[in-house]
């Protein structure tokens, strides 16, 4: 006989645990199913472990520029990585015990700590017990694609998680891909003191960005040595004594490149294949992502998908709120949507990028007029103060109604002052909301009204 539960969750990640004690507040019985570790990707080798290496990597970063600041360090900047891992896994440890122990003591709650397989639409098996519920949320997350490369079956590669948990220091990193994974793992092991090549198959960094925000990034990561191939065709890998070699086809450079070790930062499939999905009827994508509505429902009569497995925002935030959509619908009578969000986003290199909304390209896309305006960092008093004037702001508004349709913040603060545009873009503002605000001196958002007064026609 099956194990009767009323909600079951499959997977910890952001969203699940959460939706499991909204659940378990509610007073229903909850199965929580977790194959590995709680947490999820953010947690585990994610978020938290790739900012903790960026922390570690910016404090090098800033040490060998003391002199600037008029301080001595009395020596070279020795970076152990093994130091630098254990604070890592240390941070990622307490994270990742607090989820579960959040878990394994909430009343109302049984945690099975197995693989689940769906046998049927209201129906999973975990640990050799069957298990049904008249509600299930698939909360499985992603992992990182391995591309189709010619040889790469013969010879040894990274992916995010396995350099995780690696406390070696490569000689020469070589990074397949030039977007966001690939870019903050190519600064921090530069700052770590690897030599770095990054190869990227479009024409330019982080396809998705503005150009100009894309030969920013680069003129960034070059700035520190690292080497930028762009146009990267035909790629293919071989060994090299104890090394890997890379051949390219690229508009510029040589036509082959070789390395200590090698990462693979193309992108992220989720983890579908092996849940049995079609013993329940869910649907997927041609890519393998649970098919949803605007309410995270697959379609399957009782069964959700949220977080990354539902291709509907890759990011630790979007799974989070996919977790208040779901509880907001489930018990509040409240209707949220996956479409009410404003996308918004970062990249976690030095300076970062706080991104949210539309970008220019995609304003020209819609036709809509709009005004736009930018400020480099160099002109930001606070960033001149601390030495950080790399970058830019832009902001860009509709002509019409005033309102903002996207910004764009790659400087010092970036990634926080960023949350100032979303906030007026989310209560349906016009931008003089901010323009006629005073703010706190010396902050870089104080630079925001100045900014906005600089609008022009978006040509």
């Amino acid at each position: 006989m099956p194990e009767k539960f009323d909600v079951i969750v499959i997977g910890a990640g952001q969203s699940g645990p959460s939706l499991v004690e909204r659940c378990a507040q509610e007073g229903l019985r909850v199965a929580m199913i977790e194959r590995k570790f709680f947490g999820g990707t953010c947690v585990n080798t994610g978020c938290v472990p790739t900012k903790t290496y960026v922390a570690s990597a910016y404090v090098a970063h800033m040490a060998r520029r003391a002199a600037e600041y008029g301080v001595d360090t009395g020596g070279p900047v020795i970076v152990d990585m093994k130091r630098v891992k254990a604070r890592k896994d240390q941070i990622i440890e307490k994270s990742r015990s607090g989820v579960r122990r959040w878990m394994e003591t909430m009343k109302n709650v049984t945690v099975f700590h197995d693989h689940a397989r769906f046998v049927g639409a209201n129906k999973v098996t975990v640990a050799g017990k069957r298990l049904e519920a008249g509600k299930i949320i698939v909360n499985t997350g992603g992992r990182a694609t391995i591309p189709d490369m010619p040889g790469l079956d013969g010879v040894s590669y990274f992916t995010n998680s396995t350099l995780l948990d690696s406390e070696i220091l490569p000689d020469h990193l070589l990074i397949v891909g030039g977007s966001y994974i690939g870019l903050e793992f190519a600064q921090a092991y530069r700052r770590f003191g690897a030599k770095v090549t990054v190869v990227e198959m479009s024409d330019r960094l982080i396809g998705r960005e503005d150009a100009d925000v894309s030969n920013a990034v680069k003129s960034i990561l070059e700035g520190e040595g690292i080497e930028i191939r762009l146009n990267a065709k035909c790629l293919a890998v071989e060994k090299d004594g104890d090394g890997v070699a890379m051949n390219l086809g690229c508009s510029e450079g040589a036509p082959r490149v070789s390395g200590s070790h090698l990462l693979l930062a193309v992108g992220r499939r989720p983890n579908t294949d092996d849940l049995g999905l079609d013993e329940a009827g869910i649907e997927t994508d041609e890519r393998g992502y649970i098919t949803v509505d605007d309410q995270c429902r697959t379609n399957v009569g009782g069964i959700w998908a949220i977080g990354d497995v539902n291709g509907r925002g890759a990011f630790t935030h979007t799974s989070y709120n996919d977790f208040e959509i779901v509880a907001a619908n489930l018990f509040d009578n409240d209707p949220r949507r996956i479409s009410d969000r404003i996308s918004c986003y970062g990249l976690f290199i030095d300076p970062p990028l706080g991104r949210v909304g539309l970008s220019d390209a995609q304003v020209k896309e819609k036709g809509i007029k709009a005004l736009t305006a930018k400020r480099m960092m160099t002109s930001i008093g606070r960033a001149r103060e601390r030495g950080e004037t790399l970058g830019f702001m832009k902001i860009t508004v509709d002509a019409a109604n005033k309102k903002i349709l996207g910004a764009a913040l790659l400087g010092l603060n970036g990634d926080e002052v960023v949350h100032a545009v979303l906030d007026v873009m989310a209560a349906g503002l016009p931008y003089t909301a901010i323009s006629r605000t005073m703010h706190i001196h010396p902050t870089v958002a104080e630079y925001l009204p100045t900014l906005l007064g600089e609008l022009k026609p978006l040509e």
